[in-house]
């Protein structure tokens, strides 16, 4: 087990351009519950809720469930070492960006700096009028829905639904970094969700040598997996850095 983290530790190292490319798995330990699988928010929420078309016909209903989910739950959580080590990698020069298909705002909040955010943020809010755009901090949610204060019209997560599409410039960044970057780390992700599940086979095919954190096996790890680290993240990037710092 130690000669992989070295392994992938030599990879980081020596690497021109390094990018993480990260999931659900990540905040999972900051007490975020996963989308998907055994205890994911869809066994207890609808997904339809989260269907851009449901949340025009049904905006009120949809955002008492996103205050719920996002605001009251998220809002709560704190970045974990895994998050920390990203941004102290970034630091070190070793760390060129982070892709992330959370919205959950944990990689800004941890420090790093150069972030593409799949899909969206929550941190942020756009009116669907005007386009306008806020940051939570500056929106009241009490009462439902909250109401763009230069037009007046509804306010929505600035993250993509259901039935909407990646946002720019994040896709274009994300993908331009499959060219660009020798290195991804993978960490946190199944590789269930598309778009974002194109990212790392586009690297690989570029030449690019893949590290994968998972305490599980994912769809990449017998396909595009170099280096599989199988253990929960803050675990794996703990002993990593360790390596890396040479302790």
């Amino acid at each position: 087990m130690s000669d992989t983290y070295q392994q992938a530790a030599d990879i980081i190292r020596s690497a021109k351009r390094c990018v993480a490319f990260t999931g659900a798995g990540i905040s999972v330990e900051s007490g975020i519950p996963p989308f998907r699988g055994e205890n994911g928010l869809w066994n207890k929420y609808d997904p339809e809720t989260f269907d851009i078309r449901y949340f025009y016909t049904h905006t009120k209903a949809s955002w008492e469930v996103i205050r719920e989910i996002f605001y009251d739950l998220f809002g709560k959580v704190v970045p974990n070492f895994a998050h920390y080590a990203l941004a102290q990698l970034e630091s070190m020069g070793l760390l060129g960006s982070v892709i992330t298909q959370n919205v959950d705002n944990l990689h800004y909040d941890a420090g790093s700096r150069t972030v593409h955010e799949f899909h969206g943020s929550l941190k942020k809010l756009v009116c669907l009028g005007c386009r306008a755009k806020y940051t939570i901090s500056e929106i009241d949610l009490t009462c439902l829905p909250p109401e763009c204060g230069k037009c007046g019209k509804v306010l929505k997560p600035d993250v993509i639904f259901f039935g909407e599409a990646i946002p720019e410039p994040a896709r274009t960044h994300s993908f331009n970094e499959t060219r660009i970057a020798d290195c991804f780390i993978l960490i946190g992700t199944t590789g269930a969700v598309a778009p974002a599940n194109m990212i790392p086979p586009a690297a690989r095919a570029n030449g690019a040598k893949i590290i994968e954190i998972n305490p599980v096996v994912s769809e990449y790890t017998h396909s595009v997996t170099d280096v599989f680290l199988k253990e929960k993240a803050t675990t794996a990037m703990e002993r990593l850095m360790d390596e890396i710092k040479g302790k």
